[in-house]
């Protein structure tokens, strides 16, 4: 789908910014591949090229002479360069004018998922007259908002996984009930054909973790590694997917069980500070959206670690609250994070993530993780939020 310049042009002048700058070279810039449509197009892409779409006016692009047709996909004159020299002029020419320009760049790469122009770029940029600024909102405007169409395919998902997640705890139940053995692998296994009964797509399959496994928040049982679940021990299900129609986006959500009749109180006080954290993001998102105030990712996480460390589970919180969702599971819109990063990207009307916080020990561990969708007044959670850790005895 080609850039759609007049609304980029519109974004750029409610940003106050008088371009966006599009860099690659050799795909260090997957966000600048592709918006220009060169990352779907299967052209050699060897050389550095530069896109430039301004507040106003037609845009313009800076091509080596050898990949010329590069961008021929794109509105605008192509400057052809050869030398180092010529390049460094036509990056001149190229930003005439242009004071105040976006790149895919994050101060300190505070926001790495955003920060794909190299240090020496931004320099030579600058040495242009123009000053630098983050491309981080821009690009979500094009890559992370949701049509209400596609909206509809993470609804479709999102019933479809909490079908599948009632099937898996159901299976464990029952199994422990009659005294059968069952590993994780099984459990994980029976489920990846309940996704394809369901008509469900995923790159990896669900995470079954059993008491201290639960403990990893990456852990992924394998044919080669895994454990039995047996009776009084927390299981951890965390999966994802999405429809296999273009253009679908993913749900992900996690929830916990216990194989026994009584959830003990240290995991119970676990789960409930998780849940505590999810809900004061949640209350936040809800609220700031209601009221129209303006929210960034990094203040998400914030409230809700400030509910788990209070609860003194601080320090077991060992990740971020939240993702972006979108046609992959971690999509390319803000994240909730203020821990392994400090995203300030806006929540935008159209984008969806997920609340995920989570307690881990190496002997236990837990997670609540539901997803959201912002609106224009109204932000929902796409699907039921748990409680308490469910007893599977």
């Amino acid at each position: 789908m080609p850039l759609p310049i007049d609304a980029v042009q519109r974004a750029l002048r409610e940003e106050r910014l008088d371009g966006w700058l599009l860099y690659d070279f050799q795909g260090s810039n997957p966000i600048a591949a592709r918006l220009s449509g060169l990352a779907a197009s299967g052209k050699m892409a060897t050389r550095r090229w530069f896109y430039l779409v301004p507040a106003d006016g037609e845009p313009r692009g800076l091509v080596h002479a050898i990949e010329r047709h590069n961008l021929d996909g794109l509105p605008g004159e192509k400057i052809p360069y050869a030398g180092r020299e010529q390049l460094i002029s036509g990056l001149r020419t190229l930003l005439s004018g242009i004071r105040r320009v976006a790149m895919e760049y994050s101060p300190e790469n505070a926001i790495p998922y955003v920060s794909r122009v190299d240090a020496g770029t931004v320099e030579a940029v600058r040495q242009c007259g123009a000053t630098v600024v983050s491309s981080g909102d821009l690009a979500q405007r094009f890559e992370a908002v949701w049509t209400n169409d596609v909206f509809a395919t993470h609804l479709a998902a999102a019933e479809r996984l909490y079908r599948i997640k009632d099937r898996a705890f159901d299976m464990i139940r029952e199994r422990l009930g009659n005294n059968v053995p069952l590993t994780e692998i099984e459990v994980q296994e029976s489920m990846l054909e309940w996704f394809q009964l369901e008509g469900l797509i995923a790159d990896d399959p669900p995470n079954v973790s059993a008491q201290e496994n639960a403990g990893d928040p990456h852990y992924l049982a394998t044919r080669a590694v895994h454990r039995a679940i047996r009776p009084n021990e927390g299981v951890l299900i965390d999966l994802w997917g999405k429809l296999p129609s273009k253009g679908a986006v993913f749900a992900d959500i996690t929830w916990v069980g216990f194989t026994g009749a009584r959830v003990p109180d240290e995991l119970a006080a676990a789960f409930a500070a998780a849940r505590d954290g999810r809900d004061a993001a949640v209350e936040l998102v809800q609220s700031s959206v209601r009221d129209g105030r303006e929210l960034r990712g990094f203040e998400v996480d914030r409230a809700c670690r400030a509910v788990i460390n209070r609860a003194g589970f601080g320090a077991q919180f060992i990740h971020r609250t939240g993702h972006s969702l979108g046609e992959n599971v971690h999509g390319n819109g803000v994240h909730m994070d203020d821990y392994e990063t400090h995203d300030d990207r806006r929540l935008l009307p159209g984008t969806g993530f997920t609340i995920e916080p989570g307690v881990y020990t190496d002997r236990y561990g837990v997670r609540t993780e539901i997803n959201m969708f912002v609106k224009e007044r109204e932000a929902v959670v796409t699907g039921p939020a748990q409680r308490e850790i469910l007893t599977l005895a």
